[in-house]
């Protein structure tokens, strides 16, 4: 086998290795819902602006947890959000908190998106 083969095998043996751990093997970020307000309830603030900010939420089961969304990008397809599993669907206006409570009944991951279906966001109950 000649050297320019060797070196094209190479390249493209680096290039298979760089796009798998590049695309293929994010880990995803948790945040984990701990602060409590004066009734106990775990809290976590969610941005909205480009995409939900965190966008995974680690919450356990059996606690009431008060997802806090604020949307800061004034894109109509973000001016809502969907919580599917939980038969929620708030409209998010612009600059303003936007408090949504949940009591996740089961362990599981449970989706969140913007009104369109476009941007997604994950609830992790462990």
């Amino acid at each position: 086998m000649s050297i320019d083969k060797i070196i094209v095998i190479a390249g493209g043996l680096a290039g298979i290795v760089f796009v798998h751990w590049f695309f293929l093997n994010k880990k995803d970020k948790k945040a984990v819902a701990v602060s409590e307000d004066s009734t106990g309830r775990l809290q976590i603030d969610i941005k909205v602006d480009g995409g939900y900010s965190p966008e995974v939420i680690s919450v356990p089961v059996g606690n009431t947890t008060v997802l806090n969304f604020t949307r800061t990008d004034p894109t109509e397809c973000l001016s809502e959000v969907s919580l599917s599993d939980f038969s929620i669907r708030k409209e998010l206006p612009l600059n303003q908190k936007v408090s949504i409570e949940i009591t996740p009944k089961e362990k599981g991951t449970f989706i969140y998106s913007c009104g369109m279906n476009m941007y997604h966001g994950k609830i992790i109950v462990e």
